[in-house]
């Protein structure tokens, strides 16, 4: 899957209604062809922010998500790639710049509602005008940042495997 094509992606799916977190390790995962249901329902908690409290914004969440799945472990007897660590700066870094013009990396201030007022929540998905239009934007734009992180840490992979160190 090519950057723009995992934008694309991302944006329908979050239209569709799917929590931010989910959309973004579902098309990070899917780059990786990995196919695992359970942690795209597990990552349903991270929308609007852990748990609808606003805090950090799950898009955030689920491309670490996807980071984690490619380089850490399953079981104590694995070993983590320390490669795990740089990519995942990579990802805050390029996160923290996208959601810099909203005031910070939280779900309170890039959609700006209350996920415990039905009211704001009802604006924030039926008004055309609401801040949800910010989100789509920051989703499909983590979206592509991690595609082609993924491309390259994957060449990575592939050259190291192949003897290119």
């Amino acid at each position: 899957m090519l950057s723009d094509e995992m934008q694309e992606k991302a944006m329908d799916l979050f239209k569709q209604g799917m929590h931010c977190s989910q959309v973004i390790a579902m098309v990070g995962l899917e780059k990786l062809g990995i196919n695992d249901p359970s942690v795209i329902k597990a990552l349903g908690a991270f929308g609007g922010g852990i748990a609808g409290t606003g805090n950090i914004c799950g898009t955030l969440v689920g491309a670490v998500s996807v980071i984690g799945s490619l380089y850490s472990r399953g079981s104590v007897e694995e070993k983590e790639n320390p490669r795990m660590w740089g990519a995942t700066k990579i990802v805050l870094k390029n996160f923290e710049a996208l959601a810099m013009p909203h005031g910070g990396i939280n779900c309170c201030q890039i959609a700006r509602v209350d996920w415990m007022d039905r009211d704001q929540v009802k604006n924030f998905y039926r008004n055309p005008e609401s801040r949800r239009q910010h989100c789509i934007t920051i989703v499909g734009e983590t979206a592509k940042a991690l595609c082609e992180l993924l491309d390259q840490e994957l060449k990575i992979m592939a050259d190291k495997s192949e003897g290119k160190n």
